[in-house]
């Protein structure tokens, strides 16, 4: 049994940002964080010699010496009184804490369409991790397709990788791209931001209101078809990289009793959920970009230990609020998007659970019940978003063990 005073779940931005705070405070703080290294999906790869702000934080975080990060440690399931139990490479380990801080991001949501499963057809952030891990795509086509400012991110990352980009296919309108844009520059630091993106995607089209609506290939991907304002275009490609926005990571939250709504953890003005205890900061909370996750990051981290927000902090958090929903509404998922998957497109990957199966049913618990949609590895974490934006379906709170757990651990 491990003790402390802040078990901070997740060590990207958010989740750093609360732990230093509170470790700055005077706290104890243990940081648990499935990937190898600190940083997140966001800050993958960086270190305490990186420029930028990740650089920055990460030293701050090696020389704080109230602050123990776990890496390589996920959460398979809850205790009462808030106990976490992680299945780390020493095995499974108890973490009885004062206040648990919720930073466990977002996860890419991916919306089936004919061909989606053929080899090369990888999530947008997907394939931007693996690249960052040592995947070598110089002088490969890639088609970076779907919605939201990671495509931009990722079409950017992948270039400095050597990928030929063939373009960027967004769904959403010009209009709401002229919108983020207008919003963007009003924002401090956001204008510079996006003026750099820009720079670095030089000579890269990016095509708005257009979508993938089926890859072709035999081993793996070929090609894929765009359809553009109504028209179709096909483009040969190695890869093609796929998201359509980014969804809440709540399974932990849920595990643990939070109140979720709107598929993200409910928090008040200090970060605090419906448990006591127990607090959320970043994307776990709503999609609303690094600088909102480091901002509510500090919130939770001051709160968790019995300190109050800053002065000024609720002017600054209605300014992230409204760019978070200003992101939800330039964004959404076009109807054309849902209607994409024919009836033998597979939705549930892991079960070869097809869209005509699944449309028949009535809600989640049916169909895991008659299809065993959700049951496979990835227990329903990658299609259960999906059969949200098909179906409308809300599934339950996941029962433990979180994730597939060795037997070995089990039996200790």
């Amino acid at each position: 049994m491990l003790r402390t005073d802040v078990l901070v779940i997740g060590a990207g931005p958010a989740g750093l940002s609360a732990a230093l705070t509170a470790a700055r405070a005077g706290a104890a703080v243990l940081v648990a964080d499935a990937l190898p290294s600190a940083g997140g999906q966001i800050w993958r790869g960086a270190t305490a010699q990186s420029p930028g702000e990740a650089g920055a934080v990460l030293k701050a975080l090696a020389t704080e010496p109230r602050v123990e990060v776990l890496a390589g440690a996920s959460v398979r399931w809850t205790e009462p009184d808030r106990t976490v139990v992680l299945s780390t490479s020493q095995g499974l380990r108890r973490v009885k804490a004062g206040a648990i801080i919720l930073a466990t991001g977002a996860t890419e949501r991916y919306m089936p369409f004919p061909g989606w499963t053929l080899p090369g057809v990888v999530g947008a952030g997907g394939l931007q991790a693996l690249t960052k891990s040592g995947l070598d795509v110089t002088g490969q086509r890639v088609v970076v397709a779907g919605t939201g400012p990671l495509l931009l991110a990722v079409a950017q990352s992948l270039r400095q990788k050597g990928a030929r980009v063939l373009g960027v296919a967004e769904q959403a309108p010009w209009r709401s791209l002229v919108r983020m844009g207008a919003h963007a520059a009003t924002q401090p630091g956001k204008g510079v931001q996006a003026a750099r993106m820009m720079l670095g995607l030089l000579g890269v089209p990016v095509w708005p209101d257009t979508y993938p609506i089926h890859a072709t290939g035999t081993e793996r991907v070929e090609a894929v078809t765009l359809r553009r304002g109504g028209r179709d275009t096909t483009l040969p490609c190695d890869w093609l990289a796929v998201g359509f926005g980014l969804v809440p990571e709540v399974r932990v939250a849920r595990m643990l009793g939070c109140a979720v709504a709107g598929g993200a953890v409910q928090v008040d003005a200090s970060q605090r959920t419906s448990v006591t205890g127990v607090y959320a900061a970043g994307e776990v909370t709503g999609i609303g970009g690094a600088d909102q996750a480091r901002f509510e990051g500090l919130i939770a981290g001051l709160s968790a230990v019995g300190q109050s927000p800053p002065h000024g902090h609720a002017a600054e958090a209605a300014r992230h609020a409204a760019f978070a929903a200003l992101l939800d509404s330039a964004f959404a998922l076009r109807d054309e998007v849902r209607a994409l998957p024919a009836a033998d497109t597979v939705v549930c990957r892991c079960e070869d659970v097809t869209h005509g199966e699944l449309r028949r049913k009535a809600h989640w618990e049916e169909a895991k019940l008659h299809t065993r949609c959700g049951m496979g590895a990835c227990q329903g974490r990658t299609c259960a978003p999906i059969t949200a934006a098909l179906y409308g379906w809300s599934p339950p709170a996941p029962r433990p063990p979180l994730l597939p757990t060795p037997l070995e651990d089990l039996m200790s």
